[in-house]
């Protein structure tokens, strides 16, 4: 999900189960992909749960993209057993040389995790900057909501990108 105005992409690892069934980019209820946005942003969509509707979801995205944000992954496909990172075999990276044409107004990339940051090599090659930041996986317990969010915020201010 990304448009021309896109300013910051998030590139994620691949979807997990929920997401995959819920056709949606941080569909697992837990994920606090939402919920730090909704924080850092200050939109009124109702963030404390995920519905599985499109419409909830069609509305985020559009808000999303209006906020001048993108949602990518770093793989194209993979196989994986369960929605941990660490279960990813045969991973097939996507190509990222066309995302400048695609994207004129990108200025940074942003890991969401570690997973996807294994490959800020990839990213780095577009010139431009790129920041790996806290996972907002519910596998990432170690951090707090309010520690993760102080990370997302460094970054996207850096990039004119808050309420």
């Amino acid at each position: 999900m990304i448009s021309r105005q896109t300013r910051l992409l998030i590139l994620g690892s691949f979807p997990g189960v929920a997401s995959l069934q819920a056709q949606q980019y941080y569909g697992h209820p837990q994920n606090q992909f939402w919920p730090l946005l909704n924080a850092l942003l200050g939109t009124k969509y109702a963030s404390s749960s995920i519905k599985s509707g499109a419409s909830s979801y069609q509305i985020r995205s559009e808000w999303l993209l209006s906020k001048k944000l993108g949602l990518w992954d770093v793989y194209a496909s993979c196989d994986r057993e369960g929605s941990l990172d660490s279960n990813i075999r045969q991973p097939v990276l996507n190509d990222f040389s066309s995302l400048k044409f695609f994207c004129p107004d990108l200025q940074a990339i942003a890991h969401n995790g570690g997973e996807s940051f294994k490959h800020a090599k990839h990213t780095a090659r577009l010139g431009l900057p790129v920041y790996k930041l806290p996972s907002t996986s519910p596998a990432n317990a170690s951090w707090s909501f309010e520690r993760k969010l102080a990370a997302w915020r460094d970054v996207f201010e850096k990039y004119g990108l808050n309420g």
